[in-house]
């Protein structure tokens, strides 16, 4: 049998001793696969690598090595929290690498989605291999692969378009042939968090918002600009800064705003005022391959209006998306 297709006998992972049953078998196959060589890991910060580090923490401890690069597309603190929670708290091997120039140079007047994709999934891989290279003693490459990715890998090869292009590390350069360790490759999203807190991670941790690869870079939408990429990061963290606020950030999978290479006329201080759209972007899924729209009260809607429209530079509007998916994807690009 395929290795990457899920067995139709597989339950569900819903309970902890469940997660613990798949913990100890993927321990024991990573001991197995690895010996005593070392693991290069790619660490966003998001659910899916986390959880790749927690679970290779306790299956190898210190022959993990964590690279975590911020391509300047981050929300707001994102690499300064990877940074307190893995290096500070679980006592990781990371490497913290800042190369915002060197994407956002490169994304420069890039509109089309999957160029935009693609130039980022090929940059992350470049800076990857360059600390790779300074690394003595890695034979095996680790990823977030979830079952989502390989079931949209799968229609592509059967020949079908694929919804979008996925930012798992992928495609290294002749030098770094590595053998990739992938232990979540068959699990859905509701049970990777399911592991998550089984193997101790926080709940806040587990459960903090699903983000893109390629970040706000597919979020941005359009060609990226530096001041409507930094007007995003703003309104974004306003979102989150107030569904943690009146307790929804719990009840909602995924919230989060993009912005459009758009602008409309507002009035500002008495004045004629153009600017952006924030748009809003709340949804609820188990397995991330279909969604609904959760509703959000008026009144919170309203607040979280007026405090964009006030407080970040460039935006005039705030939206509401209430497309499920499908026919509309999570994301927007």
């Amino acid at each position: 049998m395929d290795s990457n297709v899920r067995p139709e006998t597989m339950e569900r992972i819903t309970t902890k001793e469940m997660a613990d049953a798949f913990i100890d078998e993927q321990v024991k196959a990573v001991r197995e696969q690895v010996g005593d060589k070392k693991v290069l890991l790619a660490l966003s910060g998001g659910v899916d690598s986390s959880v790749v580090a927690a679970l290779l923490i306790r299956a190898i401890g210190k022959q993990l090595v964590c690279v975590h690069v911020n391509h300047g597309l981050m929300r707001k603190g994102e690499s300064e929290n990877v940074i307190e929670v893995f290096k500070k708290g679980l006592d990781a091997n990371l490497i913290y690498v800042d190369a915002t120039d060197r994407f956002l140079n490169l994304l420069a007047g890039v509109s089309d989605p999957e160029k935009k994709r693609k130039i980022i999934g090929k940059e992350f891989i470049e800076v990857f291999a360059d600390e790779a290279r300074k690394l003595e003693g890695v034979s095996f490459l680790a990823q977030g692969t979830i079952y989502p990715d390989i079931l949209e890998s799968i229609k592509q090869a059967e020949g079908k378009q694929a919804v979008k292009s996925h930012h798992n590390v992928g495609g290294l350069p002749e030098d770094l042939q590595f053998e990739l360790v992938e232990p979540l490759k068959l699990l859905f999203k509701d049970e990777v968090r399911v592991v998550g807190e089984a193997l101790g991670l926080s709940h806040q941790m587990v459960y903090r918002q699903p983000f893109p690869g390629p970040g706000l870079g597919v979020r941005c939408l359009g060609a990226i600009t530096r001041d409507r990429l930094e007007a995003l990061r703003e309104a974004d963290a306003i979102l989150r800064e107030e569904f943690d606020k009146n307790g929804l950030a719990e009840k909602v999978w995924q919230y989060f705003i993009v912005v459009p290479d758009m602008k409309s006329v507002g009035v500002k201080d008495d004045s004629r005022y153009e600017g952006w759209p924030a748009i809003i972007r709340v949804v609820n899924t188990k397995d991330a391959m279909t969604a609904t729209i959760e509703e959000i009260p008026y009144a919170i809607l309203h607040h979280i209006t007026a405090r964009i429209t006030s407080e970040v530079k460039g935006i005039n509007r705030v939206l509401m998306d209430l497309t499920p998916k499908p026919t509309g994807t999570i994301e927007w690009e």
